[in-house]
């Protein structure tokens, strides 16, 4: 099968530099594949699950914001935070989530705007841990 080159790239530094079968990610208009020879292409990233599948095994990638470039047989993501699922401390995550909970439901009996944003994101970013966290163990 073709493969396409894949980088992930955060703020501190490449996470993957590979060749890969097939990508999936989560764009902010909903999830994408990206395959050999794709057409050339920008999108924006939401936090969410970044799949590669290579040699018929498959990894999980938590990102969280973000853009993809597809162009020449090379798919870069350029995202705010990557971690692969093996990496992730659940339980850490789990305390992140329910404190996001917690600020969440403060934000919106007060009616702070500003603050009920902040939370929703960490939110969306403790979840999208758990889940790829979950996924990596199947």
């Amino acid at each position: 099968m073709a493969q396409i080159h894949l980088e992930v790239v955060t703020p501190n530094g490449a996470v993957v530099d590979e060749d890969v079968d097939i990508v999936t990610a989560p764009g902010v208009d909903g999830e994408f594949s990206v395959l050999a020879n794709h057409a050339p292409f920008l999108s924006a990233i939401k936090t969410g699950t970044l799949i590669l599948k290579k040699d018929k095994q498959k990894k999980f990638l938590m990102v969280s914001g973000g853009f993809a470039e597809v162009s020449k047989n090379k798919a870069t993501f350029l995202v705010e935070t990557a971690e692969f699922g093996h990496d992730i401390d659940v339980d850490r995550a789990l305390s992140a989530k329910e404190r996001a909970e917690r600020r969440l439901a403060k934000a919106r009996a007060q009616a702070d705007d500003i603050e009920r944003t902040r939370a929703e994101a960490a939110l969306q970013r403790a979840v999208a841990r758990i889940t790829v966290a979950q996924r990596s163990n199947l």
